[in-house]
């Protein structure tokens, strides 16, 4: 049975009056009840909790925004991944994911103890013994990901071609918080792709936009694996003039003109590209 945070009280006395401005709840676990302990004196809570580091044992936990599987779908993690309990209760977990700290709740029993792993699956989906159908980026052990090859690669060893994950993913179904062909948003596929490459980026394209440096001035040429901003939005180049997205215009994963797409977004935002970042050179 997981163990329960440590909660420790908060002072009979604050100065904060009420959660700090700027502190984004996406990305910051606190509630009016329980908060991070990172956060003591930062945001007011009744109790401060030291989190419990878990890994995920599914293949794929979803991450709700609420205690609720009606809820919104926030994001997905993956088996071994980590994932910080900040709160347990009647089954659910609350907390963040170590991997680019986005905030929800999932079921306590997706969770174990945490475990070692060493390799990444880079293929779209590898079947395990005694772990199941897992997606890319899924955390195994290097016995597990014995005679699999290309299937499986060292962590931290990135793959040369950020593009080429994400075009595994053409067809696969748009799923607000997905992250695996069964169903990927814009930003999940960004993020994927991103981070098989050897770069965390935060989750959400508002959050990866301003995380982001290397602009790419207007008129620059643009270049294979450059990241497109729009409003609530965002895909890679597939090269110069061809966008690679999870678009809910489509309900897929597709590649289209990049100029297609501005034209459509222009119908309804006065500024349909909101950035044009590039990672390296």
């Amino acid at each position: 049975m997981p163990q329960q945070p440590e909660r420790i009280a908060g002072p009979t006395s604050f100065a904060l009056t009420g959660p700090s401005l700027g502190l984004d709840p996406r990305t910051h676990a606190y509630r009016d009840d329980v908060a991070d302990m990172a956060l003591a004196g930062k945001v007011l809570a009744h109790y401060y909790a030291i989190p419990k580091i878990k890994s995920i044992a599914v293949p794929v936990a979803e991450l709700y925004k609420e205690q609720d599987e009606d809820a919104e779908l926030g994001s997905q993690l993956f088996h071994g991944e980590r994932f910080a309990v900040v709160d347990m209760t009647d089954g659910w977990s609350w907390g963040y994911g170590l991997h680019d700290h986005y905030v929800g709740y999932l079921h306590t029993d997706a969770l174990s103890d945490p475990f070692d792993v060493s390799h990444m699956v880079t293929a779209p989906r590898l079947d395990i013994e005694g772990a199941g159908a897992l997606p890319m980026g899924s955390r195994i052990t290097a016995v597990q990901a014995e005679n699999h090859g290309d299937a499986a690669r060292p962590i931290g060893q990135s793959a040369p071609d950020t593009v080429a994950i994400a075009e595994a993913f053409l067809d696969a179904p748009y799923l607000w918080g997905g992250r695996t062909t069964a169903g990927i948003d814009c930003s999940g596929l960004v993020q994927l792709a991103w981070s098989l490459a050897g770069h965390d980026l935060p989750r959400d394209s508002d959050l990866q936009l301003d995380a982001l440096a290397g602009d790419v001035p207007e008129g620059g040429e643009l270049k294979r694996g450059d990241i497109i901003f729009f409003p609530n939005h965002v895909g890679l180049m597939a090269d110069a003039a061809t966008l690679l997205h999870a678009t809910q215009h489509h309900g897929k994963v597709v590649a289209e003109p990049l100029g297609d797409v501005v034209a459509r977004i222009a119908g309804e935002h006065d500024q349909p590209v909101t950035g044009r970042k590039r990672i390296g050179s």
